[in-house]
């Protein structure tokens, strides 16, 4: 089942053009990487599909959402279907890792007591952190921060989950870890979207793999192509850093 259909979308970060003419689609249970230089795009394109960016231009469906049409309204309704995963984190710091979770449910509908623990037992054991709730996000390390970060983006089971950079703070051997987290959730029946410039973990945890270049939106098909991306990789980047933006809901 399609759960993105872009179909000659421009993607506009303020008033500037960074991506033209994007034809993209994400089927259910697939592994998708977005790979390319720093300020190609990657991340204003992640942000369209959770709508933190308008789509104007084209025709643009997530999760059966027009989202061209998208009200500022609908924009809770869609967020409760995807989880985001997000570099640096976003943790709330000032409570527990359980209150953080406990926040996001109720903050999403969830109104029984018991079926809230019980869901955050579940998450934090699929995420192998059921000893840390009682912990402040302080008390963690980087890779534990990652892990409580996409148990909170698994919380209420989603169809889609997007991760921007998530391992792009972490050692080589924590990425590592978290890229197979995330591909046992993919198994397990979400599609997952990974920006990513870590070329060593495409080759080790395969997926779809789509370049950002020249304002284009590219799928790589071939080891040639791919062995091209692994190069320009390793290349410094030259480019503009993209802004982030905080999602609020």
């Amino acid at each position: 089942m399609q759960l993105i259909d872009y179909k000659n979308v421009n993607v506009y970060q303020e008033s500037q053009l960074v991506l033209q003419d994007v034809c993209f689609d994400a089927e259910e249970g697939e592994f998708i990487y977005l790979t390319g230089k720093v300020g190609t795009g990657k991340s204003s394109l992640l942000k369209t599909f959770y709508g933190e960016l308008p789509v104007n231009e084209g025709q643009a469906r997530v999760l059966g959402y027009d989202m061209k049409e998208l009200r500022r309204s609908q924009l809770p309704e869609l967020r409760k279907k995807l989880g985001i995963i997000f570099q640096d984190f976003q943790l709330l710091t000032d409570r527990t890792v359980d209150a953080n979770l406990r926040f996001v449910l109720k903050a999403t509908g969830w109104k029984n007591k018991i079926e809230i623990n019980q869901r955050i037992s579940e998450v934090l054991q699929l995420v192998g952190m059921e000893t840390k709730g009682y912990k402040m996000p302080s008390e963690l390390s980087g890779g534990e921060q990652q892990r409580i970060v996409i148990a909170r983006a698994i919380l209420n089971r989603p169809r889609l989950i997007l991760a921007d950079e998530p391992t792009g703070n972490l050692d080589a051997e924590t990425g590592k870890q978290i890229t197979e987290l995330l591909q046992q959730i993919c198994k397990a029946g979400s599609t997952v979207i990974v920006i990513t410039h870590n070329l060593q973990l495409i080759e080790q945890y395969p997926g779809r793999l789509f370049k950002c270049e020249n304002r284009r939106l590219v799928e790589i098909c071939n080891e040639k192509q791919q062995e091209e991306v692994a190069t320009e990789a390793k290349e410094p980047a030259e480019e503009a850093v993209e802004p982030a933006e905080e999602v609020t809901e």
